[in-house]
């Protein structure tokens, strides 16, 4: 299973607004735990950690270890609250998860045997249109990555989605096209471009040729 990132926090006294100012005074945003079976905890968080998840991106769809006092906690969140104006977050919601609950969250995608796949030793390139898939997983085994092996594919190949065997209990959130992950494309041919340069070179030697006899009939 992934290791999920930890984000420390601790248990707030008080509830309402007047505590909840006194907390961002502090450095601290104000948020809630829910779910799970158990009773809501009112929470406050480092105001500088949050943020920098914030920045690292997908942070709705990261399985988190929210540390309450030292206590893990299984969570995602649920949403952010931000200042109209500055952008920043002032309040954060979190679901606590029970082993058996369904998320969404995205997976990397490791990608094998380059060395075994003709297409790239000849010089093809690897054309990866998305190394994250966003799966539905189960909190209890969410997986690492998802495999794609390149052995034996061809030339212009694409990977799709269908081609690749998910672990159990995991189905991807786009299911409405058999979406591409990577691609298998041909070297770039310098030819090409040679004979553009060649015929460049060849018709302005004849246009100087052309100048030349002109002036001489002249």
């Amino acid at each position: 299973m992934a290791e999920s990132p930890t984000l420390n926090a601790t248990a707030r006294a008080g509830t309402g607004k007047g505590a909840a100012r006194s907390a961002r005074r502090e450095g601290l945003v104000p948020g809630v735990v829910y779910g799970g079976g158990s009773d809501p905890i009112a929470i406050n968080v480092k105001f500088n950690e949050l943020l920098k998840m914030l920045k690292a991106g997908k942070f709705l769809s990261t399985l988190l270890n929210l540390k309450i006092d030292g206590k893990d906690n299984r969570v995602i969140c649920r949403g952010v609250q931000r200042d109209v104006v500055k952008d920043l977050p002032t309040h954060v919601d979190f679901l606590r998860l029970s082993a058996k609950s369904r998320i969404n969250l995205f997976i990397p995608v490791e990608f094998i045997n380059e060395d075994k796949c003709e297409p790239l030793k000849r010089g093809g390139s690897l054309s990866v249109l998305r190394p994250e898939v966003e799966l539905k997983v189960t909190a209890a085994d969410i997986p690492d990555h998802i495999t794609v092996d390149l052995e034996g594919l061809e030339m212009g190949d694409t990977i799709t989605i269908s081609a690749v065997d998910l672990p159990k209990g995991t189905r991807p959130m786009i299911t409405d096209r058999d979406f591409v992950i990577a691609s298998i494309t041909a070297p770039k041919t310098i030819g090409a471009d040679d004979d553009d340069e060649d015929a460049g070179e060849d018709d302005a030697d004849t246009e100087g040729e052309e100048a030349a006899a002109e002036e001489t009939a002249e």
